[in-house]
């Protein structure tokens, strides 16, 4: 039986280094650990400009397309002993992992180098952990007509009234 992390899935058999991705060596696909998922494992591919996440969820496979500018940036978390960079997303379910290391050093360097590529703001700990605010959603049924009106018949808007403007009524007479 294998070992599974909870960042970046199964291992290689006798691996035990931490999940680092080289951002100079874009595009790159690895595996992510991913509760919802069958099986628990995701399928990431990582490019410059997009990320797509390849999963199966009760046996129906997907495949989600997402921008890199549609993340919030790349955010710095405290996990265990250790720190992890995140592409961070505002549906928390859409956040990649792309190192892991309890080298302060290596994670300062590879957290200006992703945020470079990417072209993303870095995001301290506390602001990539809070979750944004929902957006407000503007009441979509309220301009519909309603039911009773629905069934009714409309006026005939195809053969309009005609009516003759700056002419004087003719009037015919027997």
């Amino acid at each position: 039986m294998r070992r599974q992390t909870a960042t970046s899935g199964i291992n290689p058999a006798g691996s035990s280094r931490a999940m680092r991705l080289d951002p100079l060596s874009l595009p790159v696909s690895f595996p992510a650990h991913d509760t919802r998922a069958d099986g628990g494992l995701r399928q990431i591919e990582l490019h410059r400009e997009r990320v797509v996440l390849h999963r199966a969820v009760h046996g129906m496979r997907m495949a989600i397309n997402v921008r890199v500018s549609d993340f919030l940036g790349v955010g710095l978390r405290g996990i265990d002993d250790a720190q992890m960079l995140a592409l961070v997303h505002r549906d928390p379910s859409l956040t990649i992992p792309l190192c892991v290391s309890s080298d302060s050093e290596e994670i300062a360097a590879a957290w200006r180098m992703w945020s470079d590529i990417f072209a993303l703001p870095q995001l301290p700990e506390d602001k990539a952990s809070e979750p944004a605010q929902r957006r407000r959603r503007h009441n979509a049924i309220r301009a519909r007509r309603p039911k009773f009106l629905v069934r009714r018949r409309g006026g005939d808007l195809l053969n309009p009234a005609n009516a003759h403007r700056g002419e004087r009524e003719i009037i015919a007479r027997d």
